[in-house]
């Protein structure tokens, strides 16, 4: 026989709030290994790819439940262009210092 316990919202938020820590020291994990092994002239594309999968599984999965809101794609898409920019400039700043 099964026992089944009903879970308080302290529990749930508890869980949720180990997950997503548990998330961020992956993530955050894999780019710290990504940048070792970029300095060291290793490729490293399989791990951003992973870190940056990651990211979008989570964004597709609150968008299909439309827990996102207006101001989170708002966030989502200045991140994005911030982010084209400054990777961008830094590609811009290598070459031009390989020359």
């Amino acid at each position: 026989m099964m026992n089944i316990r009903v879970r308080d919202e302290r529990e749930t938020s508890i869980d949720r709030a180990a997950d997503r820590l548990g998330y961020v020291v992956v993530s955050y994990g894999l780019l710290a290994i990504v940048i070792y092994r970029s300095l060291r002239g290793e490729s490293a594309w399989d791990l951003l790819a992973l870190a940056v999968f990651g990211g979008v599984m989570t964004t597709g999965y609150r968008m299909r439940h439309r827990v996102a809101g207006r101001r989170w794609a708002v966030l989502l898409g200045l991140t994005a262009v911030v982010s084209l920019v400054v990777a961008a400039a830094v590609t811009a700043a290598i070459v031009l210092l390989r020359h």
